[in-house]
């Protein structure tokens, strides 16, 4: 996440510009990606929750101040960017380390015990004759 990164700038920029190379931090690309989406995106999160608001005929979301239209009237662009900021992290900042116990894990769990059994019969048999190749 903090390592630089060295990108030549042969090709893109004129011969008299100074720089030949930039170095970026993933962090830094990361912060593009927030501010491009902060700055473009999360606006529109007032749209959303006026339509929202339209389509169930409710006036405000609360009346905390009053004349005011509530608190989360005014957090409309904080949750489009708490939703994007959660995907983001999921998708892209998230390290996962996928080990075959943490697939093994998730694919047993969502089997019913019938499809276990079946599962784990399968798999001593595929062992068993591995095992048996082995030794002749």
């Amino acid at each position: 996440m903090f390592k630089p990164k060295h990108y030549s700038l042969e090709g893109w920029m004129p011969s008299w510009f100074p720089w030949k190379e930039v170095s970026v931090l993933p962090v830094q690309k990361h912060a593009l990606a927030y501010g491009l989406f902060a700055s473009s995106i999360a606006p529109f999160g007032g749209f959303f929750a006026s339509g929202f608001k339209r389509a169930f005929k409710i006036k405000d979301f609360g009346d905390s101040i009053p004349g005011h239209g509530g608190i989360t009237d005014r957090m409309d662009c904080q949750m489009v960017m708490a939703v994007f900021s959660y995907i983001y992290y999921q998708s892209f900042i998230l390290s996962r380390s996928n080990s075959v116990e943490s697939f093994l894990d998730q694919i047993v769990r969502n089997l019913s015990f019938e499809e276990q059994l079946s599962l784990y019969q399968q798999l001593g048999e595929v062992l068993y004759s591995r095992g048996r190749d082995q030794l002749s």
